[in-house]
């Protein structure tokens, strides 16, 4: 069957049922109302920011999906068709939106995501494109990530505490409660363990140290041996005590008494040293410091020149971090050359007396004089006060080196160094370990410059 009205298309209808059937569906409406053509109603959608840009570059009208041709109106709308019950006729197929076309400038971009009924003004959900990707976790107020990849550190988890101390009444205190009692440390502690964290400064190679004096009898012996026995015992690097007096020195004697075998012997066999217990056949142990003693006998130690020392310095460069030398007495020999020449640190040794300090700042003048003013400025002078006399301005004589070197330690007297015997780094006093603690300080200060 054929409907045919005038100045529109032809309908055709299976029955007069069908057609029945199709007005009841809507709603008693005339035929020629519902023929128009449909037309999307436009549903405004709030902006993401991919689509800011592109309203912005026109005349600033939001974005609209599906523009109609015309504005509907509330009466267009048709009514939600009710299910038909079944064998009543074939069901009317529910026409959809067209989807939401590509935002973005010039038109381009991704699609955005199809509108879920779910969200927006009806559904009480917020807007339903405001949903960004998850991305790395955001910091915590505190500033610290609140991911679980952070690294976990001594000072994130553990609980301040007081340091345990180790002199004194404190120690005693803390020792006789089991712990539970910490009263710290003492400011002279602390000062230790500030001097501490200084000497075990990282050393990126060999360090050579001279330690050198125009005048006998001063104690550079002493600071050579006492300074070697101080960075072995709190660093975790291999420190060697050289003795390189052509008269006979008495290093090996201070520290080890052994001298059987010297310097002498390992020139004699420096070919087939290729190991670090290669050179430990020629060297005797004083706690962790090792001793390189000289040639005792004078008639083959003064065949020790520069060449020679620049020989042994080789090898103990190769298996060694710290290397101090025993000059001994004078400045013009042979071997003090090398010495001087090969020196990272000079340490020149002086006492508050006017034979010691003059001869400490005669020595400064010669090297000076010779070539070595940049050592001279970065030099630290060491003052024995073993003779000590209230006739002496110590301060004046204090002053006199600062203003030519870089830092002046005063060596306090004390009894066990006073006897010129075996030396034991535990058996002297306070004062004095913590005088060459400070001298290590000094001289580690370099490692890294």
């Amino acid at each position: 069957m054929i409907d045919q009205v005038p100045g529109k298309p032809a309908r055709k209808y299976c029955s007069a049922a069908h057609r029945a059937a199709g007005r009841r569906l809507r709603g008693g409406q005339e035929d020629d109302g519902m023929d128009a053509e449909f037309e999307p109603i436009p549903i405004q959608l709030p902006q993401t920011q991919e689509a800011q840009p592109a309203a912005a570059q026109g005349n600033g009208s939001r974005v609209s999906v599906g523009a109609p041709a015309r504005q509907a109106s509330p009466s267009d709308m048709p009514e939600r068709p009710a299910p038909s019950p079944s064998g009543t006729g074939g069901q009317q197929a529910v026409r959809r939106p067209a989807p939401r076309p590509q935002s973005g400038p010039g038109g381009g971009g991704a699609a955005n995501p199809p509108l879920d009924p779910g969200y927006g003004p009806t559904g009480g959900q917020g807007d339903p494109f405001d949903h960004a990707p998850a991305g790395p976790a955001r910091p915590s107020q505190h500033g610290a990530p609140m991911s679980g990849n952070s690294p976990l550190t001594d000072d994130m988890i553990v609980r301040p505490r007081a340091q345990r101390p180790t002199m004194g009444w404190r120690k005693a205190v803390y020792s006789a409660s089991g712990g539970r009692l910490n009263p710290g440390v003492s400011e002279a502690e602390a000062a230790r363990n500030v001097l501490l964290r200084r000497v075990r400064r990282h050393l990126p190679g060999a360090h050579q140290i001279a330690v050198s004096s125009l005048k006998g009898g001063v104690g550079k012996t002493t600071v050579s041996a006492v300074l070697g026995l101080t960075l072995a015992e709190h660093r975790g690097d291999r420190v060697v005590a050289l003795d390189a007096n052509p008269d006979a020195g008495t290093l090996a004697d201070r520290l080890t008494g052994e001298v059987g075998v010297t310097v002498r012997q390992m020139l004699d066999n420096i070919d087939s040293i290729d190991s670090l217990t290669a050179v430990s056949h020629f060297t005797s142990l004083a706690g962790r410091l090792q001793v390189l003693a000289s040639e005792q006998d004078p008639a083959m130690s003064e065949a020790f020149n520069r060449g020679e020392y620049e020989q042994i310095c080789a090898v103990l460069a190769r298996f060694y971090n710290i290397i101090i030398t025993d000059s001994g007495t004078g400045l013009v020999h042979s071997a003090m050359e090398g010495t001087l020449a090969l020196a990272d640190s000079l340490v020149v040794v002086g006492a508050p007396t006017v034979d010691g300090a003059s001869r400490a700042s005669k020595t400064l003048d010669w090297l000076v004089a010779h070539g070595y003013a940049e050592q001279v400025a970065d030099a630290v002078v060491v003052l024995c006060c073993d003779r000590v006399s209230p006739e002496i301005d110590r301060e004046r004589v204090r002053a006199h080196f600062l203003g030519r070197c870089r830092a002046v330690v005063e060596i306090p007297f004390d009894p066990h160094l006073a006897t010129g015997g075996r030396l034991d780094l535990g058996a002297m006093r306070d004062e004095t370990q913590m005088a060459f603690l400070e001298l290590g300080a000094l001289i580690a200060d370099e490692f890294s410059a």
